[in-house]
Order: C-alpha cells, then structure tokens, then sequence
C-alpha cells in the first residue's frame, strides 16, 4: 500500500495525532513535501481537499479526509490488529468519551488562553480568567480520574491518550509552567509517561516544559488604505515642516505609561510591618507561643491592617486528601499578586473525608483588597467573616491557626499551608 499523504506543518500538534496514530496502527503517512502554512493550504488544489483551507488534510485512495481527531481515527482503524479503539464496545465509548473531553474541556481552553498571548486574537484579561478556570476545573477532573488509571481507558495506550497527549503538548510547551501543571500530580506523571513512549518520542522528539508565560503580544495592526497615504503625499510641504516626522519605531509605539500606584500604597503608615512578621513567623523554631504568638499581637495594628476567617463552601467535596491539599496549593499560588500585602494560613482539618478547609488572613487595610477579590477566582469559593478581636474567643483562633494548634476545633491537622 503506497504510503498516505498529510498536508500539514510538521511541528502542528494536530498533524502529531496522525503520525503517532500511523506508529502505533503500523501504517506509513508521510507529510506533504515542502508544505507552507499560509501558502500551501491556499492553493486551488488544497481547496479541493477543505474548502476553508483548514490543516491538517489526508489524502487517501478513496478520498480526502479533514479534521484532525477524524484523521487519526481513520489511520487507527486501518489496522485491525492494534488496541486503540479498545476490546470491547464499552472500551470504544469510553476512548470516544475521551476524545471528545480533550477536544471540548482541555484544547479549546488552553487555545483561548494560548492564541491571545500569541498575537492570533484580541486579549481579554476577563476570558483569559474564564479560559484559565474551565481548565483547572477538566485538569482536576482529568487528574481524579488519572490517580487510579495509567492510561484514559484500559491498560495500554488507546487512540484518546494520542489525542490528548497532543493536545496537552501545546500546553506544556507554550503555557503550562511547571507552578501551573503540579497542582495536577497525576496529570504530569501521565503526560510525561507518554511523551517518553518510543512512538511518541520518535514523533515528539525531546519533550520541554516551558519555564513562563508568554507576554501579551499585540495582534497585527491593520494596513493603513491606500487613499491615506495617497493624501499625505498630496499635502503642502510646509505643512510638513511644521513638525518633523517622528521615527518609525516611535510612530508606532508609545511611550510607556506609569503604572498606577496600588491603593494600599496610598494608605496611611503603619507601625506594623509586614516583613518583620513574617520573618519571626519563620525563625521561631520553639516556645512558638511564647515568642511568635505574642510578637504577632505585640506587632498588630488594628488600624492599618484586618483579620479575616475564611471557610471553604463546598467542603462536602473534599473526599480525597490529595485533591483537597492540591486545591489550597492552588489558591496560595494564584494569591501571589497579594505577596507583599497579606499574610495566610490555610488549614485541611479532619481524619477522614469529607475534610474541611478553613484559613485565616491578614490584610492590609480594613476590608479584603478589590484587586485581590478582582483577580483571584478562588475567593469566592469561600465564606469570608473580618475577625473581631475585642472577642477573646475569635483572637484566641487567630492565635491557634497561626500555630497550627492541634487538634483544631476537636480534629486533627491533616495540612497546614502558610502564605507568607
């Protein structure tokens, strides 16, 4: 059989599915020589194959097929005798579930949060919040699911763990730093399971993570019409001497604004200083009571800074450990914007689930800072009451979540976090 033909970059995560499809399935597809992005799939004869000149496209002895999960399908159903559709019809439904959740919960989120930051659309800080959401919500349920299974379905590699892989891939190449991804323990250990397997490194190559998020690159600007710059010739030279033309680079770019100050910046001093908290906070290594707990109220300024409970709505979730640990883990990390503001710590209480999260934090001012409330999702995950502390009951479990006193409430500790 004459080997198949796929129009489509070579370094496309989409064109990977098929060719590590072919690996496993024993079936030769090459890639179309010399193909371009941008030029080859706007010929008359690509548009034959897809009339919106999308990638990638197979040509087949029957026919040409598009859309990329389609491909590899087909590729992997050319051989009878390999196990990536499964061996059984439950098996088959399960890989097709899995197709569709990677195409539906983790590509499409990951590309509405990749494509902006790449220039191939306009950036929305509001999307990319929601695009970043949606995904932690499938990585979660994707990393439940991975905690007892090697593989998506069965006990060796289907045609979901290729197309999820793949999609993954983009992710971890581009956008996925290493903070973001090990929230997802299983998640990685599946993905770089995979990306090692000898079909997939002979497509892959050497797999790396990318170490940051890429800036915002500004999407191209329009041409400017024609009938613009034919005017600009036609104007008077004096006019043009008035004020000499600005170089390109200037023209195009403007001068820097000046970032705006926080508003807890603007505050009024206070004798307490956050720092110094948290450095005793961290040296006190005994009599933790005697020296933390009390500098902690010697230092406090009821009036420039706030005490806050917080109580985790949903806490009838928590039924694994590593879940429920991994969801204050990443709370804590989206709380770095308020590094320099605030003080935490984050309590997993219980023996046995469901466990319940429960925290305390310091803030600078007197109510929780908007830009904190604003930009961290996680808040409003949680029951937020200000601390009283003219009530010895409350300043009292101030002090014993500051030194993870336990048990805590009558149950044991099953974590502690601080942020600090």
């Amino acid at each position: 059989m004459a080997p198949l033909i796929l129009h489509g970059g070579k370094t496309n995560k989409n064109s990977y599915k098929t060719l590590i499809a072919a690996q496993y399935a024993g079936v030769q597809v090459e890639l179309a020589p010399n193909f371009e992005m941008g030029v080859s799939n706007k010929t008359p004869q690509f548009l034959q194959m897809n009339p919106i000149g999308k990638v990638p496209v197979l040509e087949t002895p029957d026919g040409p097929v598009f859309e990329s999960n389609s491909i590899a399908r087909y590729v992997a159903r050319l051989s009878g005798d390999n196990t990536l559709y499964g061996s059984s019809f439950f098996e088959y439904a399960q890989i097709e579930q899995w197709i569709d959740f990677s195409s539906l919960e983790i590509d499409a989120n990951i590309i509405k949060w990749y494509a902006p930051r790449f220039g191939r659309g306009p950036y929305l800080p509001p999307a990319e919040e929601a695009a970043i959401s949606a995904l932690k919500r499938a990585l979660d349920a994707l990393n439940t699911h991975l905690a007892s299974n090697t593989y998506l379905v069965g006990h060796s590699v289907t045609l979901a763990d290729i197309i999820l892989t793949c999609n993954l891939y983009l992710g971890f190449a581009n956008i996925l730093v290493k903070s973001f991804t090990s929230e997802f323990p299983h998640v990685e250990r599946y993905f770089w399971t995979l990306v090692n397997q000898p079909n997939f490194r002979k497509i892959l190559g050497q797999v790396k993570q990318t170490e940051a998020v890429p800036p915002v690159q500004s999407a191209k600007k329009p041409s400017q019409p024609k009938e613009t710059k034919a005017k600009a010739k036609d104007e008077p030279k004096k006019e043009a001497k008035k004020e000499p033309e600005k170089p390109k680079e200037e023209a195009e770019e403007e001068a820097p604004k000046p970032k705006p100050k926080n508003p807890l910046d603007l505050l009024p001093p206070s004798p307490m200083i956050l720092d110094e908290w948290k450095r005793l906070y961290s040296n006190t290594k005994s009599n933790f009571r005697e020296v933390a707990i009390k500098g902690f109220w010697d230092m406090y300024d009821p009036e420039g800074y706030s005490l806050w409970f917080c109580n985790y709505k949903y806490n009838d979730e928590n039924t694994v450990s590593f879940v429920t640990m991994n969801k204050v883990g990443g709370f804590l990390q989206r709380m770095d914007l308020a590094r320099k503001y605030a003080f935490g710590k984050m309590l997993v209480i219980g023996s046995n689930p469901p466990f319940k999260v429960k925290g305390l934090w310091l803030f600078r001012g007197q109510e929780i800072p908007k830009f904190v409330i604003d930009e961290c999702y996680d808040m409003e995950l949680y029951e937020w009451t200000k601390v009283d502390i003219s009530d010895e009951a409350q300043k009292e479990r101030v002090s014993q979540m500051i030194e993870d006193y336990e048990p805590f409430e009558g149950e044991a500790l099953l974590d502690a976090k601080c942020f600090k």
